[in-house]
């Protein structure tokens, strides 16, 4: 029993329209479901990903507008990477950013590899990473970004933790992640990050740990991330998963169906959120994969309250956004 990878990564924005706007007109990611949050109704939860949704290329958002803003710190997830095809490709997205008012970082090496940092309009810290032309996910054929520019899904999530042994454990020894190495960074040698990868390995199955003790404890708010999930196949890894995160004394919830998929959660011991979610059934389950993310999709359970659900929705309106 093996995960394969990232499946998605859950942040928090206080502003849907605009979120909308600047994940596809700027990163030209395909909004391919636009729901609820199941457990806050009053709160839009969007997907972005390839034009076809596939587990690995997804980064969803709760639309909070009251949270207040994010506060790093430890016990967080403070980065969210997404591979493209190589240098060239990244110093493509620096000059494409730059034409939406984006003001990227310098290209930076870590882990061998080249990466691009920049931040959404309200914060989100993201990185571009080159993935040596790896298959990725299946270019969205409306987006404005060249295909050969496209964003390929998920490489890894950054963690900043207090103590990094109680996050390797969970790690290693209850998620069956092996650890692969470790590099310094450029802006602050004496700081060392260490790298853990389940499933093949690589881009899509990494997750980054920090140790930062020096550091206050985060809070969550716009421009944060809720939660990382993780890929698994099928319903019966699913429940074989829950059992052993649970027989190791980590608080888990029940296996929940949230109809595109079946997740369970639970907190690692230095704080952060993690999900196991299964492939499927994916987001083609109640609408047809030329009009996903068109309009608001709700599960089967919560479509006798649809009426009242949409009136406590503000209307998604990206037009003012971004119009380059």
């Amino acid at each position: 029993m093996e995960l394969e990878g990232l499946h998605h990564v859950t942040a928090v924005t206080g502003n849907a329209s605009m979120n909308v706007a600047f994940y596809t007109k700027v990163l030209g990611m395909r909004l391919v479901k636009r729901t609820v949050n199941q457990d806050d109704v009053s709160a839009y939860h969007l997907f972005y990903a390839d034009a076809e949704g596939r587990p690995g290329t997804e980064i969803t958002f709760f639309d909070w507008p009251h949270i207040g803003p994010n506060v790093p710190g430890t016990g967080m997830i403070t980065a969210i990477r997404l591979r493209v095809h190589d240098r060239e490709t990244l110093e493509w997205w620096s000059g494409w950013l730059r034409g939406f008012g984006v003001q990227p970082g310098k290209l930076e090496e870590r882990d061998g590899v080249c990466v691009l940092p920049f931040q959404d309009p309200e914060g989100q810290h993201l990185e571009l990473v080159e993935d040596g032309g790896l298959p990725g996910g299946i270019p969205w054929r409306e987006s404005r970004v060249p295909p050969e520019r496209a964003i390929k899904g998920l490489h890894s999530v950054a963690l900043t933790v207090d103590s990094l042994l109680p996050t390797e454990r969970t790690l290693v020894d209850i998620m069956g992640f092996r650890k692969k190495g470790e590099y310094t960074l450029q802006e602050a040698p004496s700081r060392k990050v260490y790298v853990y990868e389940t499933g093949p390995g690589g881009p899509g199955a990494e997750v980054h740990v920090e140790e930062r003790p020096e550091m206050p404890s985060g809070r969550l708010g716009i421009g944060g991330v809720h939660h990382v999930a993780f890929r698994t196949p099928n319903d019966e890894e699913h429940r074989r998963w829950r059992n052993r995160v649970a027989s190791e004394g980590l608080g888990v919830t029940p296996i929940i169906d949230r109809f595109y998929f079946k997740s369970i959660y639970f907190r690692e011991p230095e704080g952060v959120l993690f999900e196991i979610a299964t492939d499927g059934p994916g987001f083609a389950a109640d609408e047809e994969l030329d009009h996903l993310g068109e309009k608001l999709s709700l599960p089967p359970f919560l479509e006798p309250y649809r009426e009242q659900i949409e009136a406590g929705l503000r209307p998604i309106d990206p037009s003012p956004y971004f119009n380059q």
